[in-house]
């Protein structure tokens, strides 16, 4: 099936977008996936385990879980409920448990006990959906098929204008692909969400003074925001 083309974006849009980039660039040259991970599996763990949860709750939880499980084999051969006391502070953890399991039970049975590198093949995983799916692609394999968009992403891309749709994740996706080059997705993903974590945040924003907002940040979408540009 033909992939539906990206929306048009004019060379000026595209020109703003770089700048922004370079100066969340600039501001976090840090920035990376905060989840800890050593292998594709345990990303795709970490990563599941993390919807409506922190990666700080996630990461207290995986150290013991990966040393009591260190294969995608061993999780196959587990049941949720031998999982559940690893990861019981984190929430949602009896279905997420599942979703680990019977992941890691085609990943061994369709896979040959390998995690897929293609979106088409994560997404027929339990707990997969498009964002976890680009989170191990772009951090696991390096291979940038889209761009994570978490809370984080979609608050900063309606309030730097890189987007028109404020919490449509896949429309605001696609504006974001439109908007700057592919080999800058995965980081892109990270560049945002580290300002929404530790500057423009959703509530007690820090950001009045943080270069970025103050020069991309709109007054009409973010009150704390000093100009728009």
């Amino acid at each position: 099936m033909a992939k539906k083309p990206l929306p048009i974006v004019t060379p000026k849009d595209r020109a703003r977008a770089l700048r922004v980039y370079k100066a969340l660039e600039k501001a976090w040259p840090e920035a990376t996936c905060e989840l800890t991970a050593a292998t594709p599996h345990e990303l795709l763990i970490a990563t599941i385990l993390s919807a409506q949860s922190t990666d700080v709750a996630v990461n207290a939880a995986t150290p013991a879980l990966f040393e009591a499980y260190k294969t995608p084999a061993e999780f196959a051969a587990a049941e949720p409920e031998d999982i559940q006391p690893f990861i019981a502070t984190i929430g949602l953890y009896r279905n997420k448990s599942k979703a680990v399991v019977e992941s890691m039970r085609r990943v061994v049975d369709e896979y040959g006990g390998e995690v897929p590198n293609t979106m088409e093949d994560l997404l027929t995983l339990r707990g997969v959906a498009r964002k976890t799916a680009n989170v191990v692609l772009g951090n696991a394999f390096g291979v940038n098929e889209g761009v994570v968009v978490d809370t984080h992403v979609m608050r900063l891309a309606w309030r730097f204008g890189l987007t028109d749709y404020e919490g449509n994740a896949a429309k605001i996706e696609r504006d974001l692909m439109a908007r700057f080059p592919k080999t800058k997705w995965t980081m892109l993903s990270h560049l945002l969400i580290f300002q929404g974590r530790y500057a423009c945040k959703a509530r007690n924003a820090v950001c009045g003074e943080h270069p970025v907002c103050k020069r991309y940040g709109s007054t009409e979408r973010c009150s704390c925001a000093q100009s728009a540009r």
